[in-house]
């Protein structure tokens, strides 16, 4: 049977044929999809290990029989190229076969974070356009089949929502039933490799998230080249303890085995005690995470008298690094080192961390060396700023992401060169390094978790009792930053701070975005426009926090 001719596609690439044949020419894309990366390492070892979850080896050949048996059965329910599958799963082997059904198809994979409630999972799958949904009946104590019977009346896209792993989910399908079909696929669509493969939902300051739009040749190229710039080679093991529905978990978790032909060991939820003996069990070579993981990873090593010999890396990002973290790891790991890293869903490690010899300072003291991005640094009337000055971070790249799902949004954060405008504060070194400085977007870094600012005080200009609201980021011990919400209340108003948090559950949004802390002020601190002082705002938090107790 022939293969169909591809659908127009629902968002167009915006890069220009230019850049394409630069990126192209250059070899940075592979010019294919990840599953077809598959096939052909299954082809000749069909028995190799490419993931673990659970202590289960998971081999390519399994992987993509069980794939190939997911595409069929979606195709012949009318998913087609260009479709949107969205996937609401903790770190399991099934989002490993979702993703290469989706690639096999041509379809678009929107995976969306567990935490997530009824407020964001409605909002992602109807701006997606979500045709198919699979998710758990129920994980840690959340009752996700629930709350898909709960959605499902005011999303009349979604064709198919699928439970993973559910016993008694009172709903007619699930991710079992579709792969026991056994049917075989129905021709073949080609896949253009520029189209979009991925949508990606990340918080946006206007509260309102952003789909993040990645081809299939934009994901691998931060995956190589982090390969070579870090000494991997096929067969090393990465420890991943992010969520697959995280850019680090997808990219570095599920495809790279695909990519690199290396072997990741997956954690469903991070324990250091945990991860030591994973790490010394599985020989890991190289790991990443936000802050707390390498801290506390480091403090268990210790702990344990170990120096973790098989671990060579350890790339540490998404939250602020203090430099004495990247110092301590490299006394503590026997043969390894940390790096700060940076980069975003948007951008994708645009910095891959100081590696080599006599480099540590760099390691510690910058967020990292610029190896396949162009950088440039824009003052506040976009104006391109020599070294050594602080402005805002603009990157271009083969890795960068092709936009925004909403046009107007895309046009606010990337120009006609296509550089697209970070919202972060930096300078560049003279070793070609970046120094993050601060950040003019209004999100708070809740452990490499980004928290929109407005989303919540949307919810506290809702209470009865608030008059004015302001959120902020506030220093915390262990995850870097965490949310701080200000209140002027109406005359004769009371608000506790079990009533805040009783206004959040009512909204429905996960609980890593709740206010750790409710001060009260007769009124905040404004410019002469009338723009809220946040600065001062997050100085006054530092101060309250820094006062002795009495």
């Amino acid at each position: 049977m022939s293969s169909p001719p591809p659908a127009a596609p629902r968002w167009p690439n915006p890069q220009t044929a230019a850049a394409v044949a630069r990126y192209r020419d250059t070899g940075a894309w592979l010019d294919c999809t990840v599953a077809e990366l598959a096939e052909t390492i299954a082809e000749h070892e069909p028995g190799r290990v490419t993931h673990v979850f659970e202590g289960e080896a998971c081999r390519v050949g399994d992987l993509l029989r069980e794939a190939q048996a997911l595409a069929a059965a979606l195709q012949v329910r009318g998913l087609a190229t260009g479709d949107v599958v969205a996937f609401q799963l903790p770190n399991w082997r099934e989002a490993v076969v979702i993703d290469l059904a989706a690639a096999l198809l041509g379809l678009v994979v929107a995976p969306i974070v567990p935490i997530y409630r009824d407020a964001e999972v409605a909002y992602m799958l109807a701006d997606s356009g979500a045709k198919a949904a699979f998710f758990p009946g129920q994980y840690r104590g959340h009752d996700y089949a629930a709350m898909m019977r709960r959605l499902a009346p005011q999303l009349p896209a979604l064709r198919l929502a699928a439970t993973v792993r559910a016993s008694n989910a009172q709903l007619d399908d699930t991710y079992e039933a579709l792969v026991g079909e056994q049917r075989r696929l129905a021709g073949r669509p080609r896949v253009d490799p520029n189209a979009v493969k991925l949508l990606l939902y990340t918080s946006g300051t206007t509260g309102r998230p952003k789909g993040v739009l990645h081809s299939h040749n934009t994901g691998p190229v931060t995956l190589r080249k982090a390969f070579s710039h870090w000494g991997q080679r096929p067969g090393d093991t990465v420890l991943m303890a992010s969520p697959v529905t995280h850019v680090t978990g997808f990219s570095y978790g599920i495809e790279l085995p695909f990519v690199c032909g290396t072997r990741t060991v997956f954690m469903e939820r991070w324990s250091a005690a945990d991860a030591v003996g994973l790490i010394e069990r599985e020989q890991v070579s190289a790991s990443m995470g936000a802050t707390p993981f390498l801290h506390e990873l480091l403090d268990e090593a210790e702990r344990q008298g170990t120096g973790l010999p098989s671990l060579r890396l350890f790339a540490c990002g998404g939250a602020e690094v203090p430099p004495a973290l990247i110092r301590r790891a490299a006394q503590v790991l026997q043969n390894g080192r940390a790096f700060r890293v940076y980069g975003s869903s948007e951008a994708p490690l645009v910095t891959l961390g100081f590696v080599r010899e006599g480099s540590l300072d760099l390691a510690a003291q910058t967020d990292g060396e610029v190896v396949h991005y162009e950088v440039r640094i824009h003052d506040d009337a976009g104006h391109a700023l020599p070294p050594g000055q602080e402005g805002e971070i603009c990157v271009r790249g083969p890795a960068l992401a092709l936009g925004y799902a909403d046009p107007a949004q895309s046009a606010e954060s990337f120009d006609a060169q296509g550089f697209f405008a970070t919202g972060d504060l930096g300078h560049l070194t003279p070793e070609g390094a970046i120094v993050v400085t601060g950040r003019k977007k209004d999100l708070i870094n809740r452990g490499g978790e980004k928290v929109s600012a407005k989303e919540i005080e949307d919810i506290l200009h809702r209470h009865p009792a608030v008059a004015e609201a302001a959120v902020v980021a506030m220093p915390h011990e262990r995850l870097g930053e965490t949310v701080c919400a200000y209140a002027v209340l109406r005359p004769g108003a009371a608000l506790s701070a079990e009533q805040m948090l009783a206004s959040m559950a009512e909204a429905g949004v996960a609980k890593q975005k709740y206010p750790e802390r409710l001060v009260i002020v007769e009124a905040l601190p404004r410019t002469a426009s009338g723009k809220v002082r946040k600065d001062q705002l997050r100085k006054d938090i530092r101060e309250r926090l820094a006062a002795p107790t009495r």
